[in-house]
């Protein structure tokens, strides 16, 4: 017999606990020299009068960084300051013994701009948000 159990939206305590249980779960099938790395890493692009125009957020995770966000304000791109962001997570990955960085970007978003940078496809989902692409790419830098 099942017991009768609820599913409801997890509180940020109750999301903490389930985020935990699963590090702990991982910890057990990777080497224990990896364990324990998790770190974010976010790098801004501050103007002349320190106002943050652009940045790139990331997260190292055991052997590789996974940038989440990479923004710059339009009147910044195409002036090479999201290629530098690139450089210098790439910079850090390497300094951190990392192997690898991954990320996802959006057909509306700038696909080419990666591949320009080195990136490599990996996967596309199709219809990710309706009449568009989702793109997932690989740069190894080890």
């Amino acid at each position: 017999m099942t017991a009768n159990m609820d599913i409801t939206l997890g509180s940020k305590e109750e999301s903490e606990y389930v985020r935990r249980k699963l590090i702990e779960f991982n910890a057990k099938h990777v080497p224990e020299h990896l364990q324990s790395r998790y770190e974010e890493i976010n790098l801004t692009v501050k103007d002349e009068d320190g106002t943050i125009v652009g940045g790139l957020l990331s997260v190292l995770c055991w052997n590789w960084i996974e940038v989440d966000i990479l923004w710059l304000n339009e009147s910044k791109r195409g002036l090479g300051y999201g290629t530098r962001l690139l450089d210098e997570i790439e910079h850090i990955g390497k300094e951190k013994q990392c192997t690898f960085i991954k990320l996802n970007t959006f057909s509306f978003q700038a696909p080419d701009f990666y591949v320009k940078n080195g990136y490599k496809e990996i996967a596309i989902i199709e219809e990710a948000p309706t009449g568009s692409r989702h793109y997932y790419f690989k740069k190894d830098i080890s």
